[in-house]
């Protein structure tokens, strides 16, 4: 296993892919999950060092996932992604760096250099 893990939850199938081979080529060993509770079980049996979350998901939203991350004392670097309000992920990342959690916001759409410099 790498020392740069990077799980990725998106119900958006093809934006995971893309997550992933943009990982991939920075030197991330990368996982998938298209829902929060894979990617809740995930995170134990991974412990990956950078998360990307997508807000709105149909199960467990993005904020739920962040909550229990922070709540876990999480020490990932957070990524939170947000194709609907950019408030919403501005909300999340507020709700993580509360208790200390190193998050960021990228919006969706995003471009492959935004990924890029997101994952760096």
């Amino acid at each position: 296993m790498t020392d740069r893990r990077l799980l990725v939850v998106d119900d958006i199938v093809e934006l995971g892919e893309m997550v992933r081979t943009v990982g991939r080529t920075l030197g991330y060993d990368v996982r998938l999950s298209t829902h929060g509770t894979g990617f809740m079980q995930a995170v134990d049996e991974f412990d990956p060092t950078t998360v990307m979350i997508d807000i709105v998901m149909p199960d467990i939203d993005g904020f739920h996932l962040v909550k229990w991350l922070r709540d876990r004392g999480c020490s990932a670097k957070i990524i939170v992604a947000s194709a609907g309000n950019l408030n919403y992920a501005k909300l999340a990342r507020a709700l993580g760096r509360g208790r200390g959690l190193d998050i960021s916001v990228l919006p969706k759409p995003y471009e492959i250099d935004e990924l890029y410099a997101a994952l760096a």
